[in-house]
């Protein structure tokens, strides 16, 4: 994989692709995109004031002090040939109207969950299938909590078997680049069977 440091002259004509990371409130999402950006992330993160109250869900992050009010960004570079631009969805439902435009343009996308909280990501699962948009599930195994197996968390997301569902962990850079190679690979399998029931 490249770094940052590569030469730039290697990536002027390699395909630049856009891939959110959503999911609820609290679960990880620029924890994700910072991770694994090889630039330095932007963040549009405000202090969670008093006016939140009784407008914010805060049940089960109560220890969080910020929260996300546009967007996360980053970029990976998976080879000299794919650039990924990944941006991070706020995850309040005050600011879901975003989301529209965010989603516009992107591949494909990585719904992060948290098994603690689980129901906060349904929205992410039920905006993407709308859309009919790519993508793959990503638990993101908070420190003390319970460990559920995959067949467990898919079954309770009720999300089909086609959908990619893996642990992970947003703090560790090899585990979000594994959800990311997972995302590009389901892009591509369903890119193949569209072309190969002659939908493309």
């Amino acid at each position: 994989m490249a770094s940052g440091n590569s030469d730039p002259r290697r990536n002027l004509t390699a395909t630049a692709v856009k891939v959110l990371i959503a999911g609820g409130f609290g679960v990880g999402k620029t924890t994700m995109v910072g991770s694994v950006s090889e630039v330095p992330p932007l963040r549009t993160e405000e202090v969670i004031t008093t006016a939140s109250e009784g407008v914010d869900d805060l049940s089960g992050v109560e220890q969080k002090t910020t929260t996300t009010v546009a967007l996360d960004f980053g970029r990976i570079t998976i080879n000299p040939d794919l650039i990924l631009y990944l941006f991070g969805t706020p995850g309040q439902d005050r600011f879901w109207f975003m989301w529209d435009e965010l989603a516009e343009g992107a591949l494909g996308a990585v719904v992060l969950a948290d098994t603690r909280r689980l129901e906060s990501c349904f929205a992410a699962v039920d905006f993407f299938e709308r859309r009919n948009l790519p993508f793959v599930v990503g638990v993101n195994c908070f420190d003390g909590a319970y460990r559920y197996g995959t067949e467990e968390v898919r079954q309770a997301l009720d999300v089909g078997m086609d959908v990619p569902l893996l642990l992970c962990d947003a703090r560790e850079r090899e585990s979000t680049k594994q959800v990311l190679t997972s995302l590009m690979e389901h892009v591509m399998a369903r890119s193949d069977l569209a072309a190969a029931q002659g939908g493309y």
